[in-house]
């Protein structure tokens, strides 16, 4: 048998994999998992419509020497299969290229280390003239004319990756200016969620700092940590083939509970609809979220579940995570133990919706509702032993009594369910009218004192049980002040 060997035409190749389905935003997020695995603190990305239109990201990373840099700009410099280091952002050794190549013609990198300055270029014009795989080591004077080498000089150490003729991003604009400022709005929103953890900083992860054009990028943390309305559940521990990956999710607050400029931080509510389900980080970098992966479906109740799941780069074989690092699918014993705990989650995440905060009837409040579970489902009755309820029928005739009983039994009966699910599944907070609410609490509270006169201690009894009966419990402020009033007009 002949062996034969066919090297690719250098022009195709490159042309075929610029179109491997990079954004701008996830082109220079790979770029700066590149920075990160460099152990850099401080990133840059920067931009210019003027004159030359140009992109870059400068780190202040360890840098590169000369062979280094060489082997950084061939296709393919690392085995996917290869063990990396725990904190390796990279997977398989095209991210630098293909995501450069994917939105600019001609892309370089300068880089500093060990005082040593090396520069290279890829520029895809001159590989179609020459067809070949022609890389251009750039001379000193050359770099020195290159935008942010300056900076890079003045840093000590560090990488630069410029990208110039922008005819990706350029593709059927009419305003360079216009169309790379949209973009870098994206990018800029891509960059804050999918880097929040670095930017925020935690246990065994130092802070990084990542500017667009000067202005710092803050955190976006999906999992509103931060409101103390958001519900952290139990942190479970999987073992795959002796790595341990993370699960640990939450639940966020009701839209009700945050105000506009939190619905904001939050990414507005289209975003709190859209991105529920499991959010997965590859050593701690965002690469894929709003997905349950079809073990569960989105619907409106379970909106506000978010699962944060931390997986090693040493499960990317069966993760199947792809080059851009923006898909990965959990292997079967990942996805078994994912849907036991989608279950439970879930379950939470409704709950937030039909009890509002509230516990169901087993806890020690005295409800004006009470939810009734039966073998054929679940259904809402009046508490008949509400005190407000017990005051008015004894005061009425048996006559009355029954009439009183025909009316709960239509409100129950007539419980507008269907309109109720909508109206809590939507983004509109409940509103109630609280026009002379403390008056009309304080008149039922006066009501309700009044029949317990007659019994020993029971005055006292009932101003200790206001705060857990219905609906006082709902306004403890108003509630509080309404005992002290009470109490001091013995």
């Amino acid at each position: 048998m002949e062996e034969l060997i066919l090297y690719p035409r250098a022009h195709a190749l490159l042309n075929s994999v610029r179109s491997v389905g990079y954004s701008l935003e996830t082109a220079i997020a790979d770029l700066i998992d590149n920075s990160i695995s460099a152990g850099a603190t401080k990133i840059s990305v920067r931009y210019s419509p003027n004159d030359a239109p140009y992109v870059a990201v400068l780190d202040d990373g360890s840098g590169m020497t000369p062979e280094e840099l060489n082997s950084a700009m061939r296709h393919g410099s690392k085995d996917p299969c290869d063990i990396r280091t725990a904190n390796d952002l990279g997977r398989f050794g095209l991210g630098l290229k293909t995501a450069s190549l994917s939105q600019c013609r001609k892309f370089t990198v300068i880089s500093l280390k060990e005082r040593i300055l090396s520069g290279r270029c890829w520029d895809l014009d001159l590989i179609a003239a020459r067809k070949d795989w022609i890389l251009c080591a750039l001379t000193r004077e050359e770099m020195a004319q290159l935008p942010l080498v300056d900076v890079l000089l003045r840093q000590g150490k560090g990488t630069v990756v410029l990208w110039q003729h922008l005819d990706r991003i350029e593709a059927g604009e009419s305003s360079i200016e216009r169309a790379l400022s949209e973009k870098m709005d994206l990018v800029r929103e891509h960059l804050a969620l999918v880097f929040h953890r670095y930017i925020e900083g935690e246990r065994g992860l130092d802070r990084i700092e990542i500017r667009l054009n000067e202005n710092p990028v803050n955190a976006h943390d999906p999992f509103l940590k931060w409101h103390p309305a958001t519900q952290p559940l139990q942190e479970e521990r999987l073992t795959i083939q002796g790595h341990r990956i993370l699960v640990k999710p939450y639940i966020l607050p009701h839209i009700s509970k945050l105000s506009a400029d939190e619905l904001r931080q939050a990414g507005g509510e289209e975003s709190l609809r859209r991105y529920q389900g499991f959010y997965i980080y590859r050593n701690r970098r965002l690469i894929i979220w709003g997905t349950w992966f079809r073990l569960t479906r989105q619907q409106e109740l379970s909106k506000l579940a978010r699962v944060r799941v931390d997986i090693p780069n040493a499960l990317d074989h069966l993760w199947t995570l792809d080059i851009k690092k923006s898909a990965a699918h959990p292997p079967e014993e990942v996805r078994l133990n994912l849907r036991r705990i989608v279950e439970k989650i879930v379950g939470t995440s409704r709950r937030v919706y039909t009890f509002r905060g509230r516990k169901a009837n087993n806890d020690k409040l005295t409800h004006t509702w009470n939810r009734m579970e039966g073998r054929d489902g679940i259904c809402y009755i009046i508490n008949r032993d509400h005190p407000a309820i017990t005051l008015f029928r004894n005061r009425l005739d048996e006559d009355s009594r029954q009439l009183l009983e025909i009316v709960l039994d239509t409100i129950e009966r007539t419980y507008p369910v269907d309109a109720l699910y909508a109206d809590m599944a939507s983004d509109r907070p409940q509103y109630f009218d609280e026009k002379n609410l403390k008056e009309k609490l304080i008149e039922l509270a006066r009501n309700l004192l009044a029949v317990t006169t007659d019994i020993e201690g029971g005055r006292d009894r009932l101003l200790q049980a206001l705060p857990s009966l219905d609906p006082f419990c709902l306004y403890p402020n108003v509630t509080e002040t309404i005992i002290k009033e009470l109490s001091d007009a013995r």
